[in-house]
Parts: C-alpha cells; structure tokens; sequence
C-alpha cells in the first residue's frame, strides 16, 4: 500500500491493472475484496449471484441469504426499489452508500452499477462493517466497474450459447436426429446437459393465442420449482416442454415430480387462468431412445383434451390413464361418417330437452362411478333418494341395462363425447328433428 500527503489510502496501480487484464470475474472479485479488505459480492440486472469473495466469511444475514439462495432476498430487491437506489444505479455511473436496514439484517454497503456499451448488466456490492470506502476507494471502484460489466457480458453470452447448445441437443433427442447414443452422449458431456436415469416429458400449451403471455409466468414458476430438483425446459410460442428427472431407482418418481409441478403451477396461477393450459404428461422411461416417445405421448394428450373441451379437472393429464379419452376422435369421425346415433341416448336428450329433466349429465356421472350410488349423488351435489329416482327413469325410459359391461363401456365413451363435445350433441338434437 501507498500513502499520499493526506494519509489515504491508494490502490496501488498494478492492482488495478491486474482487475483490468482479468478474464474470470471471480478472479477480479477476489483482487478486489482483497485489496479494499471488505466483502464483495456481484450481481446481474435480476439480482441473481454472480461472484463473491470467498476470503472474507463476515458477510452480513442478506448476503447470506444471497450466497445460498444464488439471488438476492425479493424483500431487500422491494426495499431497494422503494428507496429509489435501483433507478438511481441505472441513471448515475458513480458509487451510491446505501444505509444499514438493521431490520432486514442489511449492513451498510456501497454499490455500482457494471455497465457495457451503455446498458446495466449487474451490480458490485461492497459490503462496509465496520470501516467505511474512503474517496479514492470510491474512484477505484468507479473506475474498474466498466471492465466488470464487460466480463459480465463476457460470461452472459458464454452461458447462453452453452444454454443454446443445450437446447439444440434436447430438440435432437425429441425428433430422433442424432447418428448413434454413444456420439449423443459425447456431445452432451461437451456441453454440460446431464441425461436422466429416469424421465418423463410434460408439456403445458395454451388453449389459444391470446394466454401465450402465460407462458412467461409460467417459465418464473419452473425457474423457483427447479431450485432443488433437475429438469430442463423448451420454450416455443405456444408451448412449454419440460425434461424432468425422476429420484434414481424410484419408479415413477418423475411422475410424482410433474404432478407436485403442475399442483404448484394451479395454485400460483389461480384456479380461473389455470385452465387456460392444456397439460399432458408422458410416460416415465429410463432410455433416452424413448424421450421422443414420452414427448409424443404429453402431445396426444394435449390434442385430445383441445378435441374434446373438457370440464375442469374430467379429462386425465396422464398420458398412462387416458384410457377411453384415446378413442373419442376415432369414434367420433366413425359415428359421424356413418350417421350413428345411440337410440337410448337420442331418447334421454329428447326427455332432457322437453322435461328440463339432466338424466343424460345423470348417466355419465353414474357410469364414471361404476354404479356407485353415494359417490355419484355427493359428486352431482343432490340426494341420494334423487338419483335412485333418475337412475329409474332411465330404465323406464330406455333399453340400457346396467349389469351388461360391454354396454356400459360404449355408453361411457358415447356420453363422454356427447357431453364434452359440442358439435357432436348438435348432431344428435338436429336428428331428433328428422
């Protein structure tokens, strides 16, 4: 160290020139913390870590907080904004002392924006204790921090043509465009894209272009769900497609892990919007030849749920328990073409149109519950002395004889039809009119 007349400290020049020639941002973090002997943190624009001192261990309870979360408390992010701290970084280029908050556990500090080619790209945070920054501190910092915002720029695009190569990689296993496993397994070493055990593959697209905005929300929702867990995502236009990784030899692990998702996805965003998306969820598997084929499967079921319109929380979102759901299109382009019509079912509509009785709402509800008396009426929220009445009207009414499973079964998907698709109900009041 050197001393000028007045007894400040200054930073010897071949300090500054070291921050200066710095390639690694974690190495300049360093030179920096120890040569200003004061922790040192940096972060991007979204407050998220870059780099900390790791010679200094006083750091106080938010940056804490902020090493171990990897991005700044949203509590101390609201504080700073309220203060004005964040638009005054944005506009100065000199450091800004912003004060203890003793109640969030927030010492005193100094900050500075790191721009590069004139946009912010992060934050340089030293932490002050018990000895505050003196002048020619504050011009070091000032003067360094262009140099930081190039590295942070520097490491910005690295991650992102790794993420790039990533998402490039994960497209080729959806579509089967690799030469063999073993140079896909090469490739994806290169590139840090860790290949499941166990996967299955969830896809959640909106049901029309105007919820396409949802998409981003949804993308912060993965972002915080994947903290602690492993999983990627692809995002397309309408589409969010996810890779999640199942716990080891737990069979069907990554299932569970896409249900607790969409469970978090529901309650974040609200019972009404939620049903904006479309969700399927393939198959679990444990070769990567078969991610395709749990991709295919989370499609198929999203295009039968866009098929058929179902009510909230009817149609299975698992691609292994669509069960019937599978058939509906097939039956319905058949019945159609064909100009079938079930005459019991033609006879319940009739009744229901000019009785204003709901005995076709009725059987379906019956027959999804394997004739269970109580369950149905507490589902249809009436008593069960009501049901038993409409369960005897349509015996008396039709021909439909509930012991005969193979009818059973055809009725099902026939009322599953009639009661989620519109156009196919249609078909059947106009033929009443014949």
């Amino acid at each position: 160290m050197t001393f000028n007349l007045l007894g400040k400290v200054r930073i010897p020049m071949e300090v500054k020139e070291l921050i200066l020639q710095a390639e690694d941002i974690h190495k300049a973090t360093e030179l920096i913390s120890s040569k200003l002997k004061k922790p040192v943190i940096i972060e991007n624009k979204n407050f998220e870590l870059i780099a900390y001192s790791s010679t200094f261990d006083d750091f106080d309870q938010t940056q804490q907080k902020t090493i171990l979360s990897k991005k700044c408390p949203i509590f101390i992010i609201d504080r700073l904004k309220k203060e004005g701290i964040v638009t005054r970084l944005e506009k100065q280029s000199d450091p800004i002392r912003v004060h203890p908050m003793e109640d969030l556990g927030f010492q005193q500090r100094v900050v500075i924006a790191a721009k590069h080619l004139g946009h912010t790209l992060g934050y340089v945070w030293v932490q002050e204790s018990e000895q505050s920054l003196n002048e020619e501190e504050m011009d070091f910092l000032e003067e360094i921090t262009g140099h930081l915002g190039k590295l942070i720029y520097d490491q910005f695009m690295k991650e992102n043509a790794k993420e790039g190569r990533k998402e490039e990689l994960l497209w080729q296993l959806l579509h089967h465009e690799y030469a063999s496993e073993s140079q896909f397994r090469h490739d994806a070493s290169l590139a840090q894209l860790k290949i499941p055990d166990r996967f299955s593959i969830v896809v959640f697209s909106v049901t029309a272009p105007q919820y396409k905005s949802m998409l981003d929300d949804l993308e912060n929702t993965v972002n915080r769900f994947r903290t602690n867990r492993h999983l990627y995502y692809l995002k397309t236009e309408f589409q969010l497609i996810l890779f999640i990784e199942g716990r080891g030899f737990d069979r069907f692990s990554s299932r569970d892990i896409a249900r607790d998702l969409i469970d978090v996805v529901k309650v974040e965003t609200g019972e009404e919007d939620f049903y904006h998306f479309l969700i399927g969820v393939g198959k679990e598997y444990t070769k990567i030849y078969y991610m395709r084929k749990s991709f295919l499967e989370a499609l198929e079921v999203i295009e039968t749920a866009n098929f058929i319109g179902p009510r909230p929380e009817t149609m299975p979102r698992e691609f292994p328990k669509l069960g019937l759901y599978r058939y509906l299109a097939a039956l319905y382009e058949k019945n159609s073409s064909e100009d079938y019509y079930s005459e019991d079912l033609l006879t319940l509509i009739k009744n229901d149109t000019t009785k204003q009785t709901d005995l076709l709402f009725t059987l379906e509800a019956y027959l999804a519950n394997n004739g269970k008396g109580k369950q149905t009426a507490s589902e249809l929220f009436i008593h069960p002395n009501t049901l038993n009445y409409r369960v005897k009207q349509i015996q008396e009414l039709t021909n439909i004889d509930f012991s005969d499973f193979n009818m059973k079964a055809y009725l099902y998907t026939e009322l599953l039809l009639l009661n989620n698709v519109d156009s196919y109900y249609e078909r059947y009041k106009a033929a009443l009119q014949k």
